[in-house]
């Protein structure tokens, strides 16, 4: 995979739509890293997700999701995506 190419996105959610929003990212399947932020920019949680790790392993995460959700009212979520269209 040395050829694979990422893009990334930024989304700006409120605290209480953080877990339902990490879990629609995760089931999309092409995304190599999720980066939360606050609202000043700076990293509260970086998740790397490889293929096939994702099931079990992000319990956790999802825990430290629901504690973050608590305490913040407004984050962005920086989601580095796999570019599968890359037609050269």
């Amino acid at each position: 995979m040395p050829d694979e190419k990422t893009r990334t996105e930024e989304l700006t959610i409120s605290g209480e739509d953080l877990i339902s929003t990490i879990k629609k990212l995760v089931h999309q399947g092409n995304i190599r890293r999720i980066t939360i932020q606050n609202k000043d920019g700076k990293t509260l949680l970086e998740v790397p997700l490889t293929l096939g790790v994702v099931g079990a392993l992000l319990l956790p995460t999802l825990a430290a999701l629901g504690a973050l959700a608590a305490i913040v009212t407004e984050c962005k979520i920086v989601i580095e995506r796999i570019d599968e269209g890359s037609a050269d």
